[in-house]
C-alpha cells in the first residue's frame, strides 16, 4: 500500500504544481497585450534609461512636439511653398506644422550662390556650374529646431550638431554642392555626420554617412552633398575611449526693476554651437529673458553622472525661494542635445521696522557652481550673475539687420589659425589681431578661455566684413610676414584659378550672392 501511494506522489505534485504555474504564465500574457503598450513602454524606458522622463515644467528638453490632427494635402503644399520662396537674402524663423525652423531660400542660376543662416553657422554652398546655362533653381537651407526629428540616440552617443535640412528634397546638381555647419565634439576624430533621405514631414530614417571624422574638422561639418536631404552628426566614441563635448552655460533673467519683490535666473546647458545659443535667446524673447554676460565654456563627458547646478552665495537682501540650493539636470537631457535649463527664484527680504534694506537690494550677485555628478572637486565652473537697477537695459535692444558676413576660404583659414595660435612670447600672435580689430584687455583675456582664440578672432574679422586685402595689410604691419605670405600666395592663386575655387561670400541685391573673383 505504501509503495501504490508513493508511486502517485509524482504525479500529485505535477498536478498541485503545474496547474497553477500555467495559469500564472496564461494571466501574465493576458494582462501584457491588455495592458496599454504606452504603459509598459514608461517602464522599459525607466529600466533602459534611452530616454529619461521630461521634468515637470515646461522645459526646452520636452521630447514630445505638438501634434494635431493629420495635415491636408493643401497644408502640405503651401507648406513646401513657404520654405522654397526666396527670403531676399533674410533668415526667418517661424513656426509651420507644428516644427519651429529657421530657413532661408533663393533662386540660383549657372553662376552659382550662397545661403547663410544668420548667427548659426550654417551655410550651403552652390558653385558656378552646378546648375545648367539658361535654367533657375530655387534651393532652401533649413535649420529645424523641432526636437523630435534628431536622431535617436543610445547612451553611448551624443548630438553635437543642429539638424540641418537641404530643400527641395532630392534635388540633386551638376556639380556637388557644400553644406557647413557647426558641431562641439572635443575630438572631430569621434563625430560621425548622418543623413535621412526623408522630408521634412516624413518619418525620418537616420543612417551614418562614412566612418567618424570623415566630414569633420576641429569644430565644423563639410559634407558634399550629391542631393539634397536632412543631415546632423553625432559624437561616437570607441568602447575603450571617453566620448566628450563642449557645451556652453548661458545665464538669462528678466530686467530687475525698482520695487520688484521677486527675480528669476535661469540657465541653459546648451551644445557649443551658435544655433544652440540663438534658440535659447528666440526661446527667452517672450519671456523677457535677456543673456548676462558671455557664456561660459564646460567640459561634458557622456561617461559620467547628472549635471548639479548648487546656488553658493545670495548677495544681502535677497533670499532663495526654492525649497533646494541644488538642482540637477538628467545626464542624457545634455547628451542628447535636449538645450535643458534649470531656473533659481529669488526674492526680496522684508526689512525689520529698525532696518532700511531699500540700499541693498537695488542690486543682485548670485554665485553658482556647476559641475557633474561625482565630479565636484575636479571639474568646476563658477557662474557670478551680477544685475542692478541702475541697468539701462528695461527695453530690449531695437533689433538691426547684421551686416553681410564675408567668409574667408575654409584652407585659407585653417592655414592662418595654425600660424597665430601659438603664443609669443612677443604677443605677436592672435592677441595682436584681437587689438588692431579694437578689442581691449578683458575681452582679450575672456577669448584665451576659448577653444581656439585664434579662430575667434579670425571669424570675428569675418564679421566685420573685412577683405582678404585688408587681412594681408594687418598681418604686414604686425610684421607676420608667414601670415602675410599666405594671404598673398592665396590671391595670386585666386587670379589664376578657376572662379569654382573662390567662396567669398557678400551681399547683392539685398541677398547673399557668391562674389565671383576672377
Amino acid at each position: 500500500m505504501c509503495s501504490h501511494e508513493s508511486s502517485f506522489q509524482p504525479a500529485q505534485f505535477l498536478l498541485l504544481v503545474g496547474v497553477p504555474v500555467a495559469s500564472a504564465v496564461l494571466l501574465a500574457q493576458c494582462l501584457q497585450w491588455r495592458c496599454p503598450r504606452r504603459l509598459l513602454g514608461t517602464c522599459w524606458k525607466l529600466e533602459s534609461q534611452e530616454e529619461p522622463a521630461s521634468h515637470p515644467t515646461p522645459l526646452p528638453e520636452s521630447e514630445s512636439s505638438a501634434e494635431g490632427p493629420p495635415a491636408s494635402l493643401q497644408e502640405i503644399a503651401a507648406f513646401y511653398q513657404e520654405l522654397h520662396t526666396p527670403t531676399q537674402g533674410q533668415t526667418v524663423i517661424r513656426q509651420l506644422m507644428h516644427k519651429l525652423l529657421v530657413f532661408s531660400a533663393r533662386e540660383v542660376d549657372h553662376r552659382g550662390g550662397c545661403l547663410m543662416l544668420q548667427d548659426t553657422g550654417i551655410s550651403l554652398l552652390i558653385p558656378p556650374g552646378a546648375v545648367s546655362v539658361g535654367r533657375q533653381e530655387r534651393v532652401a537651407l533649413i535649420l529645424v529646431w523641432d526636437l523630435s526629428d534628431a536622431p535617436s540616440l543610445s547612451r553611448a552617443q551624443g548630438l553635437v550638431s543642429p539638424v540641418v535640412a537641404c530643400g527641395p528634397h532630392g534635388a540633386s546638381f551638376l556639380k556637388p554642392c557644400t553644406l557647413t555647419f557647426k558641431h562641439c565634439a572635443q575630438q572631430p576624430s569621434q563625430a560621425r555626420t548622418y543623413s535621412s533621405n526623408t522630408t521634412l514631414l516624413d518619418a525620418k530614417a537616420w543612417k551614418p554617412l562614412g566612418r567618424p571624422g570623415d566630414h569633420t574638422s576641429r569644430d565644423e561639418c563639410r559634407i558634399h552633398l550629391s542631393h539634397f536631404s536632412l543631415y546632423t552628426c553625432v559624437l561616437e566614441a570607441a568602447v575603450s575611449r571617453e566620448a566628450r563635448k563642449w557645451l556652453q552655460l548661458a545665464v538669462f533673467c528678466s530686467p530687475l526693476a525698482p520695487g520688484q519683490s521677486h527675480l528669476q535666473l535661469r540657465v541653459y546647458f546648451l551644445n557649443n554651437t551658435p544655433c544652440a545659443l540663438r534658440w535659447a535667446v528666440t526661446n527667452e524673447q517672450p519671456h523677457g529673458g535677456r543673456l548676462r554676460g558671455p557664456c561660459q565654456l564646460f567640459d561634458f563627458t557622456g561617461a559620467r553622472g547628472d549635471q548639479c547646478l548648487k546656488l553658493k552665495y545670495i548677495s544681502e537682501g535677497w533670499e532663495n525661494v526654492d525649497d533646494s540650493s541644488c538642482q540637477l539636470v538628467p545626464h542624457l537631457h545634455i547628451w542628447h542635445g535636449k538645450c535643458p535649463f534649470r531656473s533659481f527664484c529669488f526674492r526680496r527680504k522684508a526689512a525689520n521696522e529698525n532696518e532700511d534694506c531699500s540700499a541693498l537690494t537695488n542690486e543682485i550677485i548670485v554665485t553658482m557652481h556647476t559641475f557633474q555628478d561625482g565630479l565636484e572637486t575636479k571639474y568646476m565652473e563658477i557662474l557670478r550673475f551680477q544685475a542692478s537697477e541702475e541697468e539701462s537695459w528695461t527695453a530690449p535692444p531695437p533689433v538691426t539687420q547684421p551686416p553681410p558676413c564675408n567668409r574667408l576660404p575654409p584652407e585659407l583659414f585653417e592655414r592662418l589659425q595654425m600660424l597665430l595660435e601659438p603664443n609669443s612670447i612677443t604677443g605677436n600672435d592672435w592677441r595682436r589681431l584681437a587689438s588692431h580689430l579694437g578689442l581691449c584687455g578683458t575681452k582679450i583675456r575672456f577669448l584665451s578661455c576659448q577653444r581656439s582664440p585664434a579662430a575667434a578672432i579670425l571669424e570675428l574679422f569675418e564679421e566685420q566684413n573685412g577683405s582678404l586685402q585688408e587681412l594681408h595689410y594687418l598681418m604686414t604691419i604686425m610684421e607676420r610676414l608667414d601670415c602675410a605670405s599666405v594671404v598673398q600666395n592665396y590671391l595670386k592663386g585666386t587670379q589664376s584659378d578657376s572662379p569654382a575655387r573662390v567662396c567669398w561670400v557678400a551681399q547683392e541685391n539685398q541677398g547673399l550672392e557668391l562674389d565671383e573673383k576672377l
